[in-house]
């Protein structure tokens, strides 16, 4: 199975173009996006939402 990240707002960025061999591969790239945020000051306003997503091949 292949994986992908997909954002919410139907944007490409450079995230949105890699394939993951793994769900947890792609995971632990949105992890390191959102560890920098606490949650008690975080404005997610200023961030795309994204979602791991499965690619039929």
């Amino acid at each position: 199975m292949t994986y992908k990240i997909v954002r919410h707002d139907q944007e490409s960025d450079e995230i949105t173009h890699q394939l993951f061999d793994s769900y947890d591969e792609a995971y632990d790239v949105l992890e390191e996006i959102y560890s920098d945020i606490c949650c008690s000051d975080a404005d997610y306003g200023d961030r795309p939402y994204y979602e791991i997503i499965e690619v039929e091949e």
